[in-house]
């Protein structure tokens, strides 16, 4: 532990390292999202129709699936600082790769290779909120690092015809993808544990450190899958992390095929302030599910009540996603995308800090790895069964029907599972 007297007075420095991890989901996000963005035009030039889009787009999930797995077993077993490190370089040269790409199968491999390499982004962020924050501020720290994913779609429409024109498609993806070895450079400087960092002041440190003293040894898989907590995250994230997938992978096509303007579909162009608008306000439902919780505790509400309550608040302003194929209007869909987008922001935030809530930091990693893992399968099956129904129907009517109902049914089996929200007991 760095001694006291080198510590300083007073410190904040939590919230410089949640800004690195709001920064790096930020970059993950911009990253994933270019294919979502072009993907109409990239499909007239490589030649793609919607269920083979359906197979790339699936292809990245089912990479996520794979590498989520690995990375939650991974950080927890390196440490946050250099699994973080690795993961970021690994991603950024993936994310360039789209970009050498010459044929929808070519394109499939490279998303495939980006799912892998970006699935540590979470697991690493839910422990480095695990090692610096007490539970009282994890919803609300989880909530900004992870309105990142808000600002990195946001930045997709805005940037990226920008990126195109100045360096074609190709190397819109290249350009993305380098901008991740500039936040490793501040990574590398900026972090250490906090019992390690200098720039805590022992204030800063007893907060952090406030709860009740954990176990800080490796805690295997076989002592986590038998636990019903890990099962209630993870069939939550089972049933709605696919559906945030959607609105960057499917989203834009759907406006582009539905809507017009002067008489034609939609462009890229056209979509921008759609997509930029969505994306944005879903950054203040992030912020709203991260401060609620903590105000319904300040109220003297248990933690579980707390945390169930900001969760049925979140998926009841989801429901409104079926109407969307009814409307007439864009705007009409963009006002309840903004509202259904906010609310599954809230939503993560809370569902993120489950896993921190029931289980030690030693385990959060990994049991986040399990979550996501599932999470990122039904992402993949979501667009499987969003290109062939589509496809078969013409409609998008049963589409958006799963994505309005299922953030209910996932709540109802969390609390089915966890009903008194206790801890787990991993069996060390």
């Amino acid at each position: 532990m760095t001694p006291a007297i080198n510590r300083p007075s007073a410190s904040r420095y939590r919230w410089v390292i949640c800004a690195l991890l709001f920064v790096a989901t930020v970059i993950a996000y911009i990253d994933r999202g270019i294919l979502g963005f072009l993907q109409v035009d990239l499909g007239k030039e490589i030649g793609w129709d919607t269920v083979t889009y359906g197979y790339i787009a699936s292809s990245f999930k089912w990479g996520y699936m794979i590498g989520i797995v690995v990375a939650g077993w991974f950080t927890d077993w390196l440490g946050t600082r250099k699994a973080f490190a690795i993961a970021i370089v690994l991603w950024s040269i993936a994310a360039m790769s789209p970009g050498l790409a010459t044929s929808a199968l070519t394109f499939g491999a490279a998303m495939f290779l980006l799912g892998i390499c970006e699935a540590a982004n979470f697991p690493a962020c839910i422990k480095t909120v695990a090692e610096w924050f007490p539970r009282k501020e994890r919803a609300l720290s989880t909530s900004i690092f992870n309105s990142g994913a808000n600002i990195g779609n946001f930045l997709v429409p805005a940037v990226v015809p920008l990126l195109v024109l100045a360096f074609k498609w190709r190397g819109a993806f290249v350009a993305a993808g380098a901008i991740g070895f500039v936040w490793l450079a501040f990574w590398l400087w900026l972090y250490r544990k906090p019992e390690e960092h200098p720039r805590v002041s022992a204030a800063e440190l007893a907060y952090i450190q406030c709860d009740p003293p954990e176990r800080e040894e490796h805690v295997p898989w076989a002592r986590l899958l038998p636990c019903k907590e890990t099962w209630a995250f993870a069939v939550a994230k089972f049933l709605t992390d696919g559906v945030w997938w959607f609105y960057s992978f499917w989203m834009p096509t759907y406006w582009r095929e539905t809507f017009y303007s002067g008489g034609h579909h939609l462009t890229m162009q056209d979509t921008s302030l759609p997509l930029m608008l969505a994306f944005g306000v879903s950054i203040l439902g992030g912020l709203y599910g991260g401060y609620l919780p903590g105000a319904l505790i300040k109220q003297g509400k248990s933690v579980g009540t707390a945390r169930k309550s900001s969760l049925f608040v979140c998926a009841v302003c989801i429901l409104p996603m079926v109407l969307v194929p009814f409307m007439h209007s864009l705007w009409m869909t963009v006002a309840v995308a903004c509202l259904a987008m906010a609310a599954h922001q809230g939503w993560a935030a809370n569902l993120f800090t489950v896993s921190s809530d029931l289980f030690p930091k030693a385990a959060v990693a990994s049991v986040t790895g399990i979550g996501g893992a599932l999470g990122a399968g039904a992402g993949g099956l979501l667009d499987q069964f969003v290109s062939h129904s589509v496809q078969w129907t013409h409609s998008w009517v049963l589409v958006f029907a799963v994505c309005g109902s299922t953030y209910l049914l996932a709540l109802l089996l969390l609390h089915l599972i966890t009903p008194k929200y206790t801890p787990a007991n991993p069996k060390y």
